[in-house]
């Protein structure tokens, strides 16, 4: 199946993406994926060097006529997101990606495609391959655990790289040059409770929910997505304030950066109740489906009877964590009062797990204004607390703050317009979170701009890549690279 994707064109990038897609690459283990980069450009006989956290920096000299352009770092990331549909059958640390092609999208068999940052890397290695592409003097910058942490952008030092402008390739929409992005903290809460065993006279279901969209945490938050963890703590806080539903385990949601698409609950009802609370949820279940209907066309929530478990959660605790996930904020906490339709500041409840009397909640807090950011972080943590969790802030990253006085800038935005019809591209910041904002502290003076080719579905498996507006990228590329200012 892969082997279709390899006929496309631009022949060399999407090559280069499916060698790439064979290699497994979750976050936080790239062990595998940084030796075949190291060896791709050794193999080159490029100079290549790992730096003491792991990125992958490439060199390569101008070609001939632009050795007087000023010297450029293409940067993208390794890693990829690892989430698959639940009847899916897939090894990510095993196998490498099923690829197939679906009219103008490139999709998986069920998983996440990869082209999160996959096909950004892969016009590098290209670029990297070719000897007819004119560009001038070429550092390409592979960084690592940008998904989990941006570990790899945090951890590069200050005077690795000479190039004047970055080009990082990681936006997701082909008419937009990124100038700007949010910053980003995660949002840890815990506690333990002591089990209770589970009153007599009672009866065991399972409530699932799953099909929804999911989806990037960023980019698209704002676009009312269902979110797995918050539907299912609507069902359960309801069932407990009428029928005194006894919680036993929760496991909602995956990765901190994707909106989650599943949760999954064991509880118990007394007998008494079992009627009416079918009743009710089969009322509520309706209820939601119809909020949902237009945007969460394949949302499905089901109860069934399953075998009594042994334990539930202690009674206090339960109410007090029901209570703390409603009012904690999830999606658009404010829009930009600057910059039209952007989304300032926003959180994910991203997971939730309870179990063998461990409570773990994390969210994702975004926002382009770092006091923002803090603000809503502190929100939630209040929220967590009043239930007597702990709370951890951990992994925060700075946003992007726009340069609109950058060189490379009017120069992207001439060639987009000679290239599409006179047709303004979109100059805007994002409410994702790239390594722009982090890759700046160190290097402050490098101008930095980003764009990339059309990609829908990013952290979830309807992930796809469109293959015109990959080859509208790829034409984009080969200008600007011919294109950068002089010295």
């Amino acid at each position: 199946m892969s082997q279709e994707v390899r006929t496309l064109a631009p022949n060399g990038l999407w090559n280069k993406f499916a060698d790439l897609n064979a290699v497994p690459r979750p976050s936080k283990k790239e062990e595998r994926v940084i030796a075949f980069m190291k060896k791709f450009g050794e193999d080159l006989g490029l100079e290549t060097v790992i730096d003491e956290v792991g990125n992958v920096i490439v060199k390569k000299p101008a070609t001939t006529g632009m050795e007087d352009r000023k010297a450029i770092v293409m940067q993208s990331h390794l890693d990829m997101v690892h989430q698959k549909n639940a009847d899916t059958d897939f090894d990510f640390d095993a196998q490498g990606i099923e690829m197939i092609i679906d009219g103008d999208w490139v999709k998986a068999k069920g998983t996440t495609l990869g082209a999160d940052n996959g096909l950004g890397v892969a016009t590098i290695m290209a670029v990297l391959e070719s000897s007819t592409i004119a560009h001038p003097a070429l550092e390409a910058l592979f960084t690592i655990d940008e998904e989990t942490g941006m570990t790899g952008a945090m951890g590069l030092k200050g005077g690795l790289l000479e190039g004047e402008i970055l080009l990082n390739l990681d936006t997701e929409e082909d008419d937009e040059i990124g100038i700007g992005c949010a910053g980003g903290i995660d949002v840890t809460a815990r506690r333990s409770y002591v089990e209770e065993p589970t009153p007599e006279g009672v009866v065991g279901y399972k409530i699932t929910v799953n099909g929804l969209q999911g989806g990037h945490s960023g980019m698209d938050i704002h676009k009312g997505f269902g979110n797995a963890n918050v539907l299912m703590n609507r069902l359960l806080f309801d069932g407990f304030e009428n029928y005194g539903l006894r919680i036993a385990t929760i496991d909602g949601g995956s990765l901190r950066n994707a909106i989650p698409r599943e949760s999954v609950a064991t509880i118990v009802i007394d007998k008494v109740h079992q009627d009416a609370f079918e009743f009710e949820m089969k009322t509520e279940i309706d209820t939601i489906k119809k909020e949902f209907a237009t945007i969460e066309a394949d949302l499905e929530i089901e109860f069934i009877i399953v075998e009594t478990p042994n334990n539930v959660v202690e009674l206090g605790v339960q109410e007090g964590i029901t209570r703390s996930l409603y009012a904690a904020h999830n999606g658009v906490f404010r829009m930009s009062p600057d910059i039209e339709d952007l989304v300032e500041t926003s959180n994910n409840i991203a997971r939730v797990i309870i179990k063998d009397g461990e409570i773990k909640i994390g969210c994702l807090t975004r926002s382009s204004v770092e006091s923002g950011k803090m603000d809503l972080a502190t929100k939630l943590r209040a929220s967590f607390e009043l239930s007597g969790c702990e709370v951890e802030f951990s992994g925060s990253y700075p946003g992007w703050a726009p340069n609109m006085n950058a060189s490379i800038l009017p120069v992207m935005v001439d060639l987009y317009k000679k290239l599409n019809n006179n047709e303004e591209p979109n100059v805007a910041a994002c409410h994702a979170g790239l390594e722009c904002g982090i890759l700046g502290t160190n290097y402050p003076e490098m101008e930095m701009i980003s764009f990339g080719p059309t990609i829908r579905g990013a952290h979830s498996p309807d992930e796809r890549a469109s293959i015109s507006s990959t080859q509208k990228y790829w034409k984009y590329v080969l200008e600007i690279l011919k294109n950068i200012p002089k010295k």
